[in-house]
Order: structure tokens, then sequence, then C-alpha cells
């Protein structure tokens, strides 16, 4: 007589141990875990409680339990907020300096000022930065409308740091700046809610806050840094949302006699999240993004079968027969309601300083093409305004796809990682005496803002960016796949445009993913919870070391990243690579 009774693994249909599949066994020796061998409780595979500080740190530090209950508490908050102004105060310290024009600034502070003015770009005369500076920001806007190819979101951010500070250096690195402190914050929080430790979290932020690469973004008026900010936003939504829809569904689920969550077949394959309103965040980010740069469409397609699938594997978590039909019928409308549509609606709405400025010739570039040199064809049905920015956003992507014009410091995607070529924006040799560089220096300095991540946390990033794949394919760890979806939507696309004329700094993207990987190892050099006293010291101690490291190096860095004058021997000991001259 065969009994079942006694079998705790509600799953039915699994091969047992000793039978699984030869693959399986065989892929055990490389750390891969089995379904089967993954933690039993269901409602705390929905919803993993948070890690809180052993009550042994407590006694140590001699903190009464009471404290400790509400130290631990607001932690969530009170640490990332830390963070946060450790980062405001480096990214805001004196911003309005160099005060010039540094590289693209020319276009976005310059198109910036006129969007929020005119509510199209305009063509300014060749000397209009110099004028610019010499008399703060009180020169006449042209009315001659400009070509331009990057939608206006991310250039009336930077336009309303302009209207609050004055249309110089300062008023327009505003807001990047303060997207810059922001999206550590948004870090901060996303990654303790991921890896469920307000440690880490913090970490993850701390470490953006001390990458050069997003430092200098932070302290410069262009595109890339607000995609950023919108993109990790957008993240932090669908981060938010996954959560709550997890909780709803583990409310849902049966209750055994011992009180524990378990797994419903019928709950699973027919459980509704409702409205989520959280997704519906995530895709009015999205929407800002693609209005900042049009990369954020490969964001917004990987961000939606992210959703998708999460919706998929928390259905099979709670019992679901057929998980993924069950989430394509119920959740992927809601989802793509949520998001294609809205950021369409969010796009189109950007342009309305265009869409409103005079269709006679004296409008925006192009705003009058319909009337004139668009008239007949086959959708004359459709409003002029609609036909003309059509045409405009074709002739836009017809630029985007032959740009092949040599730059001297375009780089290869390649070479990213490794910061193969990062990108000079200022430089300048004042003599000694003057602009900071000391009288005894006894030959010029060399004055430089240099666009280069950290390189010691970029060069880490490679070890944690393999650590995460393997997490993710052999672990099946639900955060590492996040990280490298993150990673893999906003850099893998600009392998498909090698010929094309590119820069490191678009990396800025994908930084935050990349701090997120590096936040998972450094986790795992710490250990899990439960190690041995000996393995937690050595692990915390080799942690604290690379951390360590990757701070000094950011400082080191310093006078590369704020266009502080330093000696050009001290200048060209920074030069570890030669492609960085």
């Amino acid at each position: 007589m065969t009994s079942t009774a006694s079998s705790t693994d509600l799953r039915q249909g699994q091969a047992p141990h000793d039978q699984r599949p030869s693959w399986q066994r065989r892929l055990r020796r490389f750390g891969y875990t089995p379904a089967k061998d993954a933690p039993s409780g269901v409602r705390d595979r929905l919803v993993p409680p948070y890690v809180e500080p052993s009550p042994r740190l407590w006694q140590a530090l001699g903190v009464p339990p009471v404290l400790a209950e509400r130290i631990t508490r607001w932690s969530g908050w009170i640490g990332p907020l830390l963070v946060t102004l450790m980062a405001g105060l480096m990214r805001f310290w004196n911003l309005g300096s160099p005060r010039a024009v540094i590289f693209d600034e020319t276009y976005y502070a310059k198109d910036a000022w006129a969007l929020v003015h005119r509510g199209y770009e305009v063509n300014w005369d060749k000397n209009a930065n110099d004028l610019v500076l010499q008399t703060h920001g009180h020169l006449a806007i042209p009315t001659d409308a400009a070509y331009v190819v990057h939608p206006p979101v991310g250039k009336y951010v930077i336009g309303l740091g302009e209207l609050m500070f004055g249309f110089d250096p300062f008023g327009w690195r505003f807001m990047t700046a303060l997207l810059g402190t922001l999206s550590v914050l948004l870090l901060c929080r996303i990654g303790r809610r991921m890896f469920r430790s307000t440690f880490l979290g913090c970490l993850a932020g701390a470490l953006m806050a001390v990458d050069g690469l997003h430092f200098v973004m932070s302290r410069t008026s262009l595109l890339d840094g607000v995609l950023m900010f919108f993109v990790v936003a957008a993240f932090g939504c669908l981060i938010v949302d996954r959560d709550r829809s997890r909780e709803k569904l583990a409310a849902a689920l049966p209750a055994g006699p011992d009180g524990r969550v378990r797994p419903d077949d019928h709950v699973g394959d027919t459980f509704r999240f409702g409205w989520r309103p959280w997704r519906w965040g995530a895709g009015l980010m999205l929407g800002l993004a693609i209005g900042t740069k049009w990369n954020g469409l490969y964001i917004l397609a990987a961000f939606f079968v992210m959703a998708v699938l999460w919706d998929s594997g928390a259905r099979k978590v709670a019992g679901a027969r057929h998980p993924l039909v069950a989430a394509l019928k119920y959740d992927t409308g809601i989802t793509f309601l949520a998001t294609f549509p809205v950021a369409l609606t969010v796009y189109l709405v950007s342009w309305t300083g265009w869409i409103l400025s005079p269709s006679d010739g004296t409008g925006g570039y192009f705003r009058n093409w319909a009337a004139t040199d668009g008239r007949g064809g086959n959708w004359t049905f459709l409003p002029d305004w609609l036909r003309s920015l059509w045409h405009y956003e074709h002739e836009v992507y017809k630029f985007h796809i032959g740009l092949s014009s040599p730059h001297t410091y375009q780089s290869n995607p390649w070479s990213w990682m490794v910061l193969g070529r990062p990108v000079s924006y200022f430089y300048e040799s004042p003599s000694p005496g003057a602009y900071g560089c000391p009288a005894d220096a006894g030959q010029k300095c060399a004055r430089e803002v240099l666009a280069i991540g950290t390189p010691l946390l970029w060069w880490a990033a490679c070890f944690a960016l393999l650590y995460v794949l393997w997490r993710w394919l052999l672990r099946r760890d639900w955060r590492a796949g996040a990280i490298a979806l993150g990673i893999v939507a906003g850099y893998l696309p600009w392998f498909h445009y090698q010929e094309r004329t590119i820069f490191l700094f678009y990396a800025v993207v994908f930084l935050p993913f990349l701090c997120l990987a590096v936040a998972m190892l450094i986790g795992a050099i710490i250990g899990p919870p439960g190690s041995t006293e000996t393995r937690r010291v050595i692990g915390a101690s080799t942690a604290g070391v690379l951390v360590l490291l990757i701070a000094w190096n950011f400082i080191y860095f310093w006078p590369l990243y704020t266009g502080t004058a330093i000696p050009i021997d001290s200048w060209r000991s920074r030069m570890w690579l030669d492609t960085w001259v």
C-alpha cells in the first residue's frame, strides 16, 4: 500500500531528488537550486520579511530594546535620507563651476531656455555662449526655429531650473543636480525593497553617490542624467507594485490549521490584482523617459516583459497550474494599458509647446510641413499638427540611424564597462596663481571635467554582473534577473549602433543597476544570515575594504570630476590608461 499522507511537498508531478533530469544534477555543482529545494513558506516566498539587526549588536552598543526597536523601524527612511544628504551636498557644492558652457550644454542649456519661453527650440548666434555668460543670460531669444533631434521633456526639466535661478551655469545645472540627488534616494529605497535589507539598500545608493560618471552627469545639463532618473523612478514603481500585488495575492490564499498560508490552484489561476496604481505610475515615468531620449523605448519594452513575468512567477508560487497563461489572461491587459498608451500620451503631451506654436512658418521646426510640403496623400484626415509631428519624428529617426560623424571622444560600447574612453567635458591649462593653480606650481596646471566612472566601482561591477547572471540562471533569483534586465535594456541596444557616434556617458542610464549588482555581490561576500561568526567577520572585512577602496578612488579622482586645478604631474598620475588622455 502506498501512502502520500506523510509528504510535505504540495507540488505534484515533480521528479524526486534522485530522479531529476541529469542536467539538473550536473548543474548542482555550479550552484543550481531546484524548485523542490526552495523555501516552502508560501507567504514568505511571496512577501519576504525584512532583515533586522541582530539583538547582539544592540546589546554590544548598549542600546535599550525600546530604542533599538524605534531605530530599526525608522532606519528604512533615516538611512536613505542620510545617504541622499551626502550625495546632495557633493553635487550642489560649487555647482556653478566651471563658469562656462561645457560640452553639450551648448545645445541643451540654450534649447531649454528657448523652450520654456517660446515652446520650441531656436537657432542662436555663434557667439551666444559668450554673450550668455557676459550678460548673465540677459539677451534676446531668437525666433528662427531650430532643427533638434531629441524630444523636449529633458530640456523642459533643465529649463525649470533656469526659470528659478537664471540663465547661467548654476541655473541650467540645478535640475540635473536635484534629479541626480533624488535618484540616490530612490536607489536606496529600491535596494532596500529588493534585498529586504536597509544596509544593502543604502549601500547601493552610496555606491552611486560616489560614482564619478553619475556625479559629473548630475552637475552637467545633459539629457542622459534626466533619462536615468525617470528610468530609476519607473523601476521603483514596478518594485512597489510587485510587493503590493503579492501582498494581496498572499492575503487571498487559504491558511491551514497551523495558520500557514497554503498554495491554491484556483486562487493562483483566477486572482485579479485590480487597477494597480503603481504600474500606471511606471507608465508615466517611462513616458517621460521616452520624451527625454528615444532609447527609453528599449527600457519600456524590457520593463513590460519583466512585469508580466513577475505576475506569472507570483501566480506560480500561489499554486497556479498555468501561471503564464493566467498572467497573460488577467494581467497583461492592464499592464499594457498602464505602459504603452500612457507612455504615448505623455510623449505627445510633452510636444504641446511645439503643437501650439504658429503653423504659418513662424512656429516650431516643421510645424507647417503638413500645410506645405505634406499636402495631399492618404493621411490628410489626420490633424495637420499630427502629420507634421510624424514627419518631424521620421526625419529625426533617419538622422539617428545615419549619425557617423567622427568625434574625438566617441567610444565603442564594448569598452564602456572597463571605462575605455571617457569624455572630457571641459579642459584648460591655467598658469600658476590663476583659477586655483598653486602659485608655486612651477608650470601650468590642468583643470578638467572628465565624464568617467569611479574606476574601481566599474571594474568591480564587471565581476558583479557575472555574479548576478549566475544568481539568475542557476539560483533563479528574481532580484538578479531584474538587475540583469535593467543593465541589458540600457546597454545591449547600443551594440546595434557600433558604427554610430556614441559616448561612454550614455552608460549612466544603466549605472543604477550596476550599483545594485555590486551591492548584491557585497552582500554575498559578507555572508547570508545564519553564517558563522568567523565567516561574517571575514566577509565583512573583505567587503569593507572594497567599499573603502571605491570611496578612496572617488576622492582621488575628485579634481577631474569638479574641474579643480591641479599640477600637471598630478593630472598625469590620474591618467591610468592611455585612452583617457
